[in-house]
């Protein structure tokens, strides 16, 4: 089996989400500079996480999102096959047919076995474990949310305001007088 990146971020990504969804909603960007992962790929990794209800998100200033369940509720077989990431180590995915000639091939059940045994695997660690081992290598969580927002606090200036004639026609009068 080979794990993708698609999996791997997805799982990444999961974790700081439940790590930090106790101040509010997360943002991607957030996560996004965190983890190093491109923002894009963030939004179609959680566009498919939501419709598989592993996260809600919430519009607007403040905005972001939050687990959809309890850590404890999410395993790493859930995000996984969330985002289209096929769990199998068969060369024929499981087929019955891997040569095209009706037949398997010689270690079609070995693979079989293999793919059981990785969704067992994955199906019994939790969203929440993989936390508390974050916790317990001593990671810090930031009380302020490390991205920059885009709000500007220089004043606001106002229009300079000019008599200058604003016309062919106004032009020619002023210069008449």
């Amino acid at each position: 089996m080979r794990l993708t990146t698609k999996g791997r971020f997805a799982v990444t990504a999961m974790i700081d989400l439940a790590l930090r969804q106790a101040g509010g909603p997360v943002t991607l960007a957030a996560i996004s500079q965190r983890q190093h992962i491109s923002l894009s790929y963030l939004e179609q990794l959680f566009g498919k996480l939501r419709r598989h209800n592993l996260v809600e998100s919430t519009r607007g200033p403040g905005g972001g999102y939050t687990l959809g369940r309890k850590a404890g509720d999410i395993t790493v077989a859930d995000i996984i096959v969330s985002v289209d990431e096929p769990i199998d180590a068969t060369q024929c995915a499981g087929k019955e047919n891997c040569h095209g000639e009706g037949e398997r091939c010689m270690t079609h059940e070995l693979w079989t076995a293999l793919n059981a045994k990785m969704v067992d695997f994955l199906d019994s660690v939790t969203l929440q474990k993989l936390v508390d081992e974050q916790l317990a290598k001593g990671m810090v969580i930031e009380a302020t949310p490390s991205l920059k927002r885009a709000i500007s606090s220089a004043p606001v200036l106002k229009p300079i305001r000019v008599n200058a004639p604003n016309s062919v026609f106004a032009l020619g009068t002023a210069a008449g007088k």
